[in-house]
């Protein structure tokens, strides 16, 4: 199914819609099993940029041309989309409010189901004019979410479940910012991959 996410500022989301996104979460699976259908992180399930053959994507868009729905999505964001079973997650970042989350939207309809902040306060607004404070992706594994975020002048990455709860976090290293930061976790077997690369912090 083709997705296109269109990212634009929005002051709140209404209190009716965020009634109906809780009771529609509820509903969400504990664990899902990735497919062919899926991008559960930065550049598919190997990492290597490349879906599995015998797909038909279309070749072209418009603002109206195979496009499936559009969606709002608070803040500003650099993260590519991760899509696993039903769900379409994506990080963002709420610059003027100080928060750093990750969206679950539904895959067919462009719901918004749950919205978690991972951080509030603490963004880091150094680095280039054009980076933003949510610049990795999410990577998930079908049973966990995975993300990386710059707060406090560190990395952090932060585990949650299918329905948005956090399950742990953890500081990765300290962080000198040049540019910014834009490094997904990325999975293999059992392990979980943080890569830093700071200004006089060396590299993990």
């Amino acid at each position: 199914m083709l997705l296109r996410l269109w990212l634009c500022n929005v002051i709140a989301w209404p209190m009716v819609l965020g009634l109906a996104a809780l009771l529609s979460a509820q509903t969400l699976p504990l664990k899902v099993t990735i497919g062919d259908q899926d991008w559960p992180g930065w550049r598919g399930a190997l990492g290597t940029g490349v879906a599995p053959a015998g797909q038909q994507p279309p070749l072209k868009w418009s603002d109206t041309e195979n496009v499936v729905w559009k969606a709002p999505v608070p803040g500003r964001g650099h993260a590519s989309p991760t899509v696993v079973g039903s769900c379409v997650y994506l990080a963002t970042a709420e610059e003027d409010a100080g928060r750093q989350s990750v969206i679950c939207y539904d895959r067919a309809t462009g719901k918004a189901l749950w919205t978690t902040v991972v951080h509030t306060g603490k963004l880091e607004t150094k680095g280039h004019n054009k980076s933003s404070q949510a610049s990795a992706s999410v990577t998930c594994d079908g049973e966990r979410l995975f993300i990386n975020f710059l707060n406090d002048n560190a990395i952090f990455t932060t585990a949650l479940d299918l329905h948005g709860k956090q399950l742990w976090q953890t500081k990765v290293s300290d962080f000198k910012t040049h540019q910014g930061f834009g490094s997904s976790p990325m999975l293999f077997g059992d392990l979980l991959y943080v890569t830093t690369d700071s200004p006089g912090g060396g590299v993990v």
